[in-house]
């Protein structure tokens, strides 16, 4: 897989759709592609997250600890899907064991690389910044949502 892959790749993500060639040029020249073999751990729940993950190809099972302590599995997401997006601008904990279905890609995105994005085009930290203030409001829906159960 080349530059223009990788690029290809990241247009497909919510975050980085949008971005001009420059911008996309300089996340996926950064970017570092692992590959997985099945079965294998990509990162743990509860371990600290330093970059964001973007599926390039294959299956990523996606588990949580369950009240009993045993891995309950939670989702399995494909090519495009951004893991762990909050790691890119802050120190964050993982929510998710992520393991390899089979085979599998990934681009790696640090935390640096995506700051550096931020600096020389500050376009993007006001995307990045609107795309948090969504989420965080998506989330409070959520909350609310729940709150007859707890009235």
């Amino acid at each position: 897989m080349g530059l223009q892959d990788d690029i290809r790749i990241l247009s497909t993500v919510p975050l980085f759709a949008g971005m001009n060639d420059d911008q996309m040029r300089l996340v996926a020249f950064g970017a570092e592609r692992r590959h997985l073999s099945a079965g294998q751990t990509l990162f743990r729940e509860k371990a600290p997250a330093e970059c964001a993950y973007i599926v390039a190809e294959g299956r990523i099972e996606l588990m949580a600890n369950g009240r009993d302590g045993k891995p309950v599995l939670k989702e399995t997401v494909g090519p495009g899907m951004l893991l762990s997006e909050l790691a890119l601008m802050t120190l964050v904990e993982r929510k998710y064991t992520a393991v390899a279905q089979g085979d599998a890609e990934v681009l790696r995105i640090t935390r640096a690389l995506f700051q550096r994005l931020m600096e020389e085009y500050p376009v993007v930290a006001v995307r990045a910044e609107a795309r948090l203030r969504d989420n965080i409001a998506g989330m409070i829906d959520d909350i609310a949502a729940l709150e007859r159960f707890f009235a």
